[in-house]
């Protein structure tokens, strides 16, 4: 069976811009612990940068020889989640993966339990963006030259179709917005 040709996401599902690049608060622990907040917001760009935007946080912290971090808030990643002590490489690949992807990156990287090796991969798969459901499964039969009678046309029902596609394992949907969804094939 031949899939639909992907549409390109809309404009609802854009990626940000680098001016919204994703970005970490990290916080100096022997600050925190000591009762004083002491930390920087970093861009999420390469790990050698945020860690040397790290240390240069730590060596301006209130108390002598900081030298332990953590993440305490992180924005523009869109719903995905961040361990406080997650790696730079981490955060960075992230935070690429979003930027490419947005929102739809995001829940797919949620679906996947925070697995990013596996929704990058799923994106190999990508059938499309489809107002619904029903869209997607007749598009695909359309396109597939599969031939309807006429007198058959208002009796199927494109909705169920999609459903049983879905709950068969054979794709995976996610809504982005009012009458947008996103397909992946699973097989």
């Amino acid at each position: 069976m031949t899939a639909p040709q992907p549409s390109a996401p809309l404009a609802a599902d854009a990626a940000p811009t680098p001016e919204t690049r994703p970005r970490i608060y990290v916080a100096c622990l022997a600050a925190y612990n000591n009762g004083c907040l002491h930390g920087r917001w970093i861009d999420a760009t390469t790990p050698d940068e945020v860690m040397a935007e790290v240390c240069a946080m730590l060596a301006a912290s209130p108390l002598p020889d900081a030298e332990e971090w953590a993440i305490h808030d992180y924005e523009g990643f869109e719903g995905a989640h961040l361990s406080e002590y997650a790696s730079f490489e981490t955060v960075c690949n992230l935070a690429d993966f979003i930027a490419e992807h947005g929102r739809l990156g995001a829940l797919v990287h949620r679906h996947f339990g925070d697995d990013l090796e596996q929704a990058e991969a799923s994106f190999d798969d990508y059938a499309g963006t489809y107002a619904s459901r029903a869209d997607f499964a007749e598009d695909l039969h359309r396109d597939t030259g599969t031939e309807i009678p006429a007198a058959l046309e208002y009796y199927i029902d494109w909705s169920a179709l999609a459903r049983d596609m879905e709950l068969g394992g054979d794709i995976m949907v996610f809504e982005t917005g009012f009458e947008v969804v996103h397909v992946f094939w699973t097989r």
